[in-house]
């Protein structure tokens, strides 16, 4: 209870601190919906409170520090461990079982790498899919490049659509039009996702031949 109590704390004292902070929790291993923190943030923002460039960016640097803290978990510790923590009473009240880090793992090895990058936009997979890298001992650089590329773009959405609802939805109803907008967006990058790969299977087949 005290952890959600500091969680609303900071929701209630958005500056860009607690955004970094919002955000790292959001994507390590305690995760939720990083739409409850940018656009709220990118509201306020439209109202002169905060620059809406600076919270993308700091909204992207939590993301990172989070998924850095995952890939380092799964690097050094290895798969028996974080599936007997996926299992554990501690994984559950974090959210976390071990369908959902399957579903993710599963999900790196289909897509490989750059599954980093379209994992962010993908809900069930966004916040975990920095542990099957971890576990695949991915290399760091790309690592970091993709995982800032998909946060990146998926905050810079989530900050357009709260600064661009601040002239015309009331501060109350700005979550219920944030989970709306975003759980269309979220359908349209896993289509274009699969374009993506499959685009990128059909010239790797193409160039074997």
């Amino acid at each position: 209870m005290e952890s959600l109590a500091f969680i609303q704390w900071c929701l209630d004292h958005l500056n860009y601190w607690t955004i970094t902070l919002l955000m790292t929790i959001e994507s390590s291993f305690i995760p939720f919906p990083s739409e409850i923190v940018v656009p709220p943030a990118a509201y306020k923002a439209a109202s002169g409170e905060l620059n809406i460039i600076l919270v993308v960016v700091f909204a992207t640097i939590g993301a990172n520090i989070g998924a850095l803290i995952n890939y380092g978990i799964a690097y050094f510790v290895g798969r028996p461990i974080i599936y007997k923590f996926a299992n554990s009473r501690i994984g559950h009240m974090c959210l976390i079982d071990e369908a959902a880090v399957m579903k993710a793992e599963k999900y790196f090895d289909a897509h490989g790498k750059i599954s980093t990058f379209i994992g962010r936009l993908v809900p069930a997979v966004r916040q975990l899919i920095s542990i099957p890298a971890g576990l695949a001992r991915m290399k760091l650089s790309p690592f970091l490049l993709y995982t800032t590329l998909g946060a990146g773009l998926w905050n810079i959405i989530l900050a357009i659509i709260g600064y661009s609802l601040a002239s015309v939805v009331p501060q109350d109803q700005l979550m219920e039009k944030v989970a709306q907008y975003s759980s269309e967006l979220s359908y349209l990058f896993i289509a274009i996702a699969v374009f993506i790969v499959g685009f990128l299977v059909y010239k790797g087949v193409k160039k074997g031949k």
